[in-house]
């Protein structure tokens, strides 16, 4: 979601909470839970989980490494959900032509920087960037280049934007900002 008006741009950022990102954190909770009761099923010689036969896993060494897996696997899983419950990534650019504003804010993991808020004059805006690697892990990410601050990136590097659609976002921000494109 997007609000655009003449003076003002306010660009939403999806954050964790992406469905890809339940399904992975779900499949990796239900396989990690399985090697850990499986490990543990071969340590006491009974059979907690009915599709494997525990007597037939022994405790040293595979029942060890299948527990350690399963171990491993919900440690990973939790910081999954964590990060999902969190919404890290999360948060909104905005643009105020009216005030000559830039607002970057994200939400990060708790703590001391939890909220994370970068402002700068739209006059320090040098130029929208778009940086384009094709092959087999194509990558496109729009930076905006701030002068004495470098490049800051403006999608994420996860957002698989076709070619066109980011020269058009690029275009049409370049425009609103009033500033050139450059594409590396």
């Amino acid at each position: 979601m997007n609000c655009r008006s003449e003076h003002i741009w306010i660009e939403l950022i999806a954050g964790s909470r992406k469905t890809s990102n339940f399904c992975w954190a779900f499949i990796l909770f239900l396989g990690s839970l399985g090697f850990f009761l499986v490990g543990i099923s071969s340590y006491l010689g009974r059979n907690l989980i009915s599709l494997f036969p525990s007597p037939q896993i022994i405790f040293f060494p595979q029942g060890i490494v299948m527990s350690f897996y399963g171990i491993a696997g919900l440690f990973i899983s939790s910081y999954l959900w964590c990060t999902i419950s969190w919404n890290v990534g999360s948060g909104y650019d905005r643009f105020d032509r009216k005030e000559g504003i830039v607002c970057i804010f994200r939400w990060g993991f708790p703590g001391k920087n939890r909220r994370i808020l970068l402002q700068f004059l739209m006059k320090d805006i040098q130029s929208i960037r778009i940086e384009v690697k094709e092959g087999i892990y194509a990558r496109r990410v729009l930076y905006m280049e701030i002068r004495g601050h470098g490049t800051i990136p403006l999608t994420r590097t996860d957002e698989n934007l076709t070619p066109r659609e980011i020269e058009q976002k690029a275009a049409e921000l370049a425009y609103f900002l009033r500033v050139p494109i450059e594409v590396f």
